[in-house]
């Protein structure tokens, strides 16, 4: 429980500091053009709308500046690998990496909620201002534009213009509707069920972000919110001279007789994303030159359950275990990449990856391949938690369907490893769960199992792996054959020593029995499957976990794409 509580209390600590100072800028910001002097007439038609419309502003631009970190793929690479050596704590932080993207998001989505209200209020204020008569301050500094250009506070000069006609003619209007639509884009199309399902639609509308970006740097331009410039309020100070604005003859001789000058808030957006947008384009520059790199498709592999098996090579590609590629295939799109996680071991003179029926792309891919072998470009390779696997003296590794593909890579560096007789290999016990709902899908991952099994039978290491197979999915014929050879000493389904499971793992009992195989060790246990599994393992981590730093603790680890 102890390593639990570490790992949130420090992604807590995280999430408070960025909470708090989302916090901090809207309360100073919104408090600053509440009661600052030089805003003093424009609350005066505003009123407590331009403080919500400004502190949200303020927040936008910061949260607008981490959106586009977390995504910047080749940066969490090079701090994974610069962070090694770090604690494991603080390296596992870099795989919450999407999670903050979506926080950020979603917290994009409120501000703008807020800062959209805001002016809308305000629109209204200034359009009913312009029309007022009642001589009012409101009306008085309304009319302001009549007595030269450097006076006007009220952007509506008309009594015929609109709250519509401002919101979609000025600059400020019109790039807060593109900027609002785009993120609606986004923010919907990036649901689960989208992504899962339609993953063309979440890839081209989030590219939405470089006109959500364009129109942020631009949106603040015309200046339309201004107010008391600081040489007018030394000569005509707000809350001296406000009522001689509404009360003065045209033979006033007194220092508040003067007009006041007002001059816009400049525009500081590019200021907070100058730098990230700089970062990003050089992320995409290094990630076209890298997919621009011949590869060379050396082998092609078709599995049951319509699995595709492709083996490359490229000058160059070095990878480690766990690791992922985004794949492109032009004769399909130009523009869609697509992450796989990559299955062949670092100790190999080749890369590769399986690839799973799971949408329009992959099916035509793998008809495609079915007829030619057409240009493929690999960006890549990305780090995740699952390169750490070596860094544990136990690991736990559970792959829920095509999940095992990370866990395929693992396992075969292993077995290098043992082929090399590797003395530095750590991890002294690895414990393999794989959950299928079909007999097909074990089909080509056999061979691997298989020859692990020789090899550390060979090596005096059998007891190094132990692998469950659940099959959570079966009709009768195949209960039937079970039953008919169960006394067999292969398994009828995958035709391995291990005998298939039927059903779901009881994660309590898998826990218990490895807190108690290996009662001082820190075991990592890794997670590629969907969010319920995660929940159900993150639980059992926590629950099985010691709180005496001597005795058994587990890690959870889950791949994010």
């Amino acid at each position: 429980m102890g390593n639990w509580l570490v790992n949130h209390w420090f992604s807590a600590a995280v999430l408070a500091a960025w909470l708090g100072i989302n916090i901090f800028l809207f309360t100073y910001y919104f408090l600053f053009f509440d009661q600052d002097e030089r805003y003093f007439y424009t609350r005066a038609i505003l009123g407590s709308a331009l403080a919500w419309a400004r502190a949200s502003a303020k927040c936008l631009n910061f949260n607008s500046m981490l959106i586009l970190l977390p995504i910047c793929r080749n940066l969490l690479s090079f701090l994974r690998g610069t962070c090694s050596c770090c604690r494991r704590t603080l390296r596992k932080q870099l795989d919450h990496n999407l999670t903050f993207h979506k926080l950020v998001a979603y917290m994009l989505a409120l501000l703008t909620a807020v800062h959209t209200i805001a002016h809308l209020f305000n629109l209204e204020r200034y359009n009913h201002s312009q029309q007022a008569t009642d001589g009012s301050l409101p009306a008085v500094l309304s009319k302001m534009h009549l007595q030269g250009s450097n006076k006007w506070l009220n952007p509506i000069h008309s009594n015929q213009t609109t709250v519509e006609y401002v919101a979609f003619t000025t600059i400020p209007g019109l790039t807060g509707v593109i900027i609002t639509l785009a993120l609606i884009l986004m923010v919907t199309s990036s649901t689960e069920f989208i992504r899962r399902n339609y993953f063309e639609v979440f890839w081209y509308t989030h590219h939405l972000f470089l006109v959500y970006f364009a129109g942020l740097v631009i949106h603040g331009i015309a200046g339309l919110v201004r107010g008391q410039t600081e040489q007018s309020m030394a000569e005509v100070p707000p809350h001296q001279c406000a009522e001689y604005l509404t009360q003065r003859d045209q033979n006033c001789t007194h220092d508040c007789c003067k007009d006041p000058e007002f001059g816009s808030i400049p525009a500081e957006s590019w200021k907070w994303v100058l730098a990230p947008i700089i970062l990003y384009v050089f992320e995409r520059i290094l990630r076209v030159w890298r997919a621009q790199q011949k590869v060379v498709v050396t082998k092609v592999v078709m599995h049951p359950a319509r699995v595709l098996e492709l083996q490359m090579q490229k000058k160059g590609f070095h990878m480690e275990v766990g690791q992922y590629i985004f794949v492109n295939c032009p004769a399909i799109s130009q523009l869609e990449w697509h992450p796989f996680t990559l299955t062949s071991a670092p100790e190999e003179d080749f890369f590769s990856i399986h690839i799973r029926l799971a949408g329009d792309w992959t099916e035509r891919l793998i008809d495609i391949f079915q007829l030619e072998i057409p240009r493929i470009e690999v960006d890549g390779p990305f780090g995740t938690a699952s390169e750490d696997v070596f860094q544990y003296e136990v690991a736990m590794l559970v792959g829920a369907g095509i999940g095992v593909t990370p866990f395929a890579s693992i396992l075969k560096s292993i077995w290098y490893k043992f082929q090399q007789a590797d003395q530095t290999l750590k991890t002294k016990k690895i414990y393999f769960y794989w959950l299928c709902r079909d007999t097909g899908a074990f089909a080509w991952f056999n061979d691997l199992l298989a020859s692990l099994e020789q090899k550390m039978a060979e090596s005096g290491k059998a007891d190094f792996l132990t692998y469950r197979l659940f099959l959570t999915g079966w009709d009768t014929s195949i209960a039937n054959n079970v039953a008919l050879h169960f006394d067999t000493a292969m398994d009828t389904v995958t035709g391995l020593r291990h005998k298939t499971i039927f059903g779901r793992p009881m994660w309590n009992m898998e826990f218990a029995a490895v807190a108690a195989a290996h009662p001082r060790s820190v075991v990592g246990v890794f997670l590629c499957g969907p969010e319920a599994l995660a929940k159900s393992l993150k639980k059992s981590c926590h629950q099985h976990s010691s709180l005496d730093p001597r005795k058994v603790k587990f890690y959870f680890n889950k791949e994010n794409f």
